[in-house]
């Protein structure tokens, strides 16, 4: 009996010992952060132009550990654009307020206006919160995401004078700068971006604003047009040392994708080299959040406002975009719409109450309306009733197209990336 005792005592004592250096599956189950319930902060970062083939490309070859981290630690799911161009300002603001260009007025780069007052994330949060809310926004680009030009309204006559007069100081600047007997290469005449009305017999030029224009005045902090990911990245991370006693969102912005994808095109090393990039960047951001505690309580998304014409400079039609995050909640494909619903439903806004009714949904819940998905081609307005057969396979999905790549083994970029395939746990340019 005594020697029962007596092993019961050493074979206790030899437990303890070892759940203190080697302690059970459930104890190291219990460190992993929760982050199902609301979140202190938000991040959302934007990667300007980036195709969600290439996306996953450089995912497959183990080029982005950031986003790779973040499926495995939240979700990597699929985003279609449905309404509004494929470019930056009809992105970023259906992005920033969830709504169609029908409620926004924004539907292109060259046709928008200043989003009407009380539509975007960062008003909504500052009136759900108050203002010891912190609300920041550092973007890449100068013109298209950012820029706060204010509405104006003046004569006709006036404006025109006002061009005139621009033109004239151009064209002598372009006479210094050339050499002589060079001959000078003609320049589009820009396209105006008032519109013109007439009241009382007198004709007015009337610019309805840049879309960032109201919602910037809800923000602490808005600052444009710092172009490199080196810039952005770097200010971002001063501004969350700032700010890291309050809860926040952030946008930061990140603009060298869509810059090298104009430049060189999509399929280009610039074009990857701006994708790694971007990911090291946000790698950045995440450590910075490390370092002060702060990242077990804050959500981060990564996202786009649209992707790039296949191997081409453009983006004219590139609807196939992506939501990376450490969200838990995140479970379904959605649409460009979709995510600022995800944003302020994880920050406790009653969706519910807002007016107008957004037009998205948040990622989190099963989708009550249908989730579309984008045609492989761009939908032609007013085309005879007929239609092209699809490039379908006998299963009726459409086929992969095969082209020639640069620089990659692959031969074919399929749009609906199945997210199950990658789940590790399951300005100053043409087109900005």
């Amino acid at each position: 009996m005594k020697r029962l005792v007596w092993w019961m005592m050493v074979l206790a004592v030899v437990g303890l010992v070892a759940g203190m250096f080697w302690p059970p599956a459930w104890a190291e189950e219990a460190k992993k952060p929760s982050r199902e319930g609301p979140p202190r902060n938000i991040i959302l970062i934007g990667w300007d132009g980036a195709q969600r083939a290439h996306v996953m490309e450089c995912l497959q070859r183990g080029e982005l550990p950031t986003i790779q981290r973040l499926q495995k630690e939240g979700a990597l799911v699929n985003i279609d654009v449905i309404t509004g161009a494929t470019d930056t300002k009809a992105g970023w603001t259906q992005i920033l307020t969830g709504y169609h260009p029908t409620v926004t007025g924004v539907y292109s780069n060259g046709r928008f206006r200043d989003v009407p007052e009380g539509l975007s994330v960062f008003e909504r949060l500052k009136k759900h919160f108050g203002q010891d809310f912190v609300c920041v926004a550092v973007i890449g680009k100068s013109g298209h995401c950012g820029e706060i030009r204010p509405p104006w309204k003046k004569p006709l006559a006036e404006v025109e004078k006002e061009a005139e007069k621009a033109q004239g100081k151009r064209k002598a600047k372009q006479a210094a700068q050339e050499q002589p007997g060079a001959q000078a290469k003609p320049k589009a005449k820009a396209k105006p971006e008032y519109r013109i009305v007439e009241e009382n017999g007198v004709q007015y030029a009337v610019f309805e604003g840049s879309p960032y224009y109201t919602m910037h005045k809800s923000c602490d902090v808005w600052e444009y047009g710092l172009m490199l990911d080196e810039k952005v990245g770097s200010r971002a991370i001063e501004l969350i040392e700032k700010y890291k006693d309050k809860p926040f969102f952030f946008f930061v912005h990140f603009a060298e994708v869509d810059h090298n994808g104009h430049k060189h095109g999509e399929n280009s090393p610039e074009y990857n080299a701006a994708l790694i990039s971007n990911d090291r960047w946000t790698g950045k951001i995440i450590e910075k959040l490390e370092q002060l505690g702060l990242y077990d309580k804050t959500l981060v998304y990564v996202t786009a406002d649209h992707g790039f014409d296949e191997g081409k400079t453009s983006h004219s039609y590139a609807p196939y975009i992506f939501l990376a995050t450490n969200d838990p909640l995140v479970k379904r494909d959605g649409m460009r719409q979709d995510i600022a619903p995800t944003i302020l439903a994880r920050f406790g806004v009653d969706l519910s109450k807002l007016q107008p009714p957004l037009d998205g949904e948040p990622l989190t819940q099963p989708a009550t309306k249908p989730v579309l998905k984008a045609p492989e081609t761009k939908p032609q307005a007013e085309k005879p009733k007929a239609k092209a057969k699809a490039n379908t396979s006998q299963s009726g999905t459409p086929n992969r197209v095969s082209r020639k790549t640069v620089g990659r083994k692959s031969s074919h970029r399929p749009h609906h990336w199945k997210r199950s395939m990658y789940h590790l746990k399951g300005d100053k340019n043409p087109q900005p």
